[in-house]
């Protein structure tokens, strides 16, 4: 396309304004979105928008942006979502973010300028051997960089700015959708779905240039309660069943070589203990169970409970009660009955000159749940790298590959309509 040979991009200007702003989401806050200061990027979004021309730009009440590039084409092609996310992990502080600009990677470690104990190794970042003299993006060393997902933010953005620049570049209607609190699992939780409209969607949100996932975990959510036998530590003896002790032999008793985090990786599920808190006479752990296969997580469910009730078995006056509630499910369910939004997707990264690779996420996204809540939703690059972490960093080649395949998508999606 040579429009996009020309276009001057504003993506990295974009990223490097957005990451300055807090958006950082609190699991533990009950209200929607869970930081207000989320909204504080929301309404600078809402503001670029309306700026470039996207009249109908707004922000709603709990913190969602939605947007309307209009269609340029008399087909009748489906209505396409992009989608990212505004807030940063709660892992690591996202105040006062300093990003910085590596020009021209040579392989050689990059030491981040604010921790001189946070370094970029090529052996330890892999992908960083596909970005000899590619410019790299990271913080200072103090904070994560928010690539995850204000690179994604910045993409779409640059993107509505190239087709309200270019309205001889055909395409059905666009939708465009930032929402919040997706790092603490609540990102769609209000979204407003008959307002937005769309017939498909990709989130972008991805990490390697030129990858599509069309394929997540199941995602469960566990919690035991532990209710022990309180007694005077000083007379205690033959009485006192601590729930604090009952509950650390159940994580204690969690496999170790398998079904855990640390020692799995590709299609491998896991139980993982997350937050245990309490007193000698109530004790709670939280538990996420992960599988790519539906009964596989069952099976996790299962073992969850084997190891509690054995752990119990040597407190005969305590008690526990197991608590299992969805999250998420693997959108390859969905996205399996609609193969061009796959399809579709490989030919645009490859008309960005990159070469696609189907994968699968340890993990979940908007797409997820947008795709068993009528949107079918697979997720592309974004170019984001080792996120939640210190060492978090994107490339603006990657960034720059992410719009053209944004912009390629929409095209195509035109192209293939009756």
């Amino acid at each position: 396309m040579e429009s996009l040979k020309n276009y001057k991009y504003t993506c990295v200007e974009r990223f490097l304004r957005y990451v300055t702003i807090d958006t950082q989401s609190d699991p533990y806050s009950p209200s929607s979105p869970s930081t207000e200061k989320q909204k504080n990027l929301g309404r600078l979004l809402v503001e670029e928008l309306q700026q470039m021309g996207v009249q109908d730009a707004e922000l709603d009440e709990f913190g969602y942006v939605y947007a309307t590039i209009p269609a340029t084409s008399n087909k009748n092609v489906p209505v396409i979502c992009f989608c990212s996310h505004m807030d940063t992990s709660p892992d690591s502080s996202g105040e006062n973010v300093k990003p910085t600009i590596h020009r021209n990677f040579n392989g050689e470690d990059i030491v981040l300028p604010d921790d001189s104990n946070q370094v970029l190794r090529q052996s330890e970042h892999p992908d960083l051997q596909h970005q000899h003299g590619n410019d790299i993006i990271t913080a200072s060393g103090t904070t994560l960089l928010g690539a995850d997902n204000k690179a994604g933010l910045a993409e779409i953005m640059d993107a509505a700015h190239f087709f309200i620049s270019h309205p001889e570049i055909k395409r059905g209607k666009i939708r465009i959708l930032f929402t919040p609190d997706e790092e603490i699992g609540r990102g769609v939780d209000k979204v407003n779905m008959e307002k937005l409209g769309a017939d498909f969607g990709y989130t972008v949100d991805g990490e390697t240039a030129g990858s599509i996932e069309n394929e997540t975990f199941s995602a469960d959510y566990a919690l035991i309660t532990v209710k022990g036998v309180s007694a005077h530590p000083g007379f205690a003896k033959g009485k006192m069943e601590s729930a604090i002790k009952i509950a650390s032999e159940i994580v204690a008793a969690m496999p170790k070589d398998r079904l855990a985090p640390e020692s799995t990786s590709g299609k491998d599920g896991f139980i993982h203990p997350v937050s245990i808190k309490g007193s000698v006479e109530e004790a709670s752990i939280e538990f996420i169970l992960r599988d790519f296969e539906e009964a596989e997580l069952q099976n996790h469910e299962r073992i969850l409970k084997a190891i509690a009730d054995e752990i119990m078995e040597g407190y005969p006056n305590s008690s526990y009660q197991l608590e299992i509630k969805e999250q998420y499910r693997n959108m390859k369910q969905v996205l399996s009955n609609h193969p061009q939004t796959i399809q579709y997707a490989e030919e645009a990264i490859r008309r960005a000159g990159l070469e696609p690779k189907l994968q699968s996420i340890r993990g979940g996204t908007d797409g997820s749940r947008l795709s068993f809540m009528g949107l079918p939703c697979p997720n592309i690059f974004a170019g984001e790298h080792a996120f939640h972490g210190k060492q978090e960093w994107v490339s603006v080649q990657d960034m720059e590959k992410a719009v053209q395949t944004i912009v390629h998508l929409a095209t195509i999606w035109e192209e293939k309509a009756g």
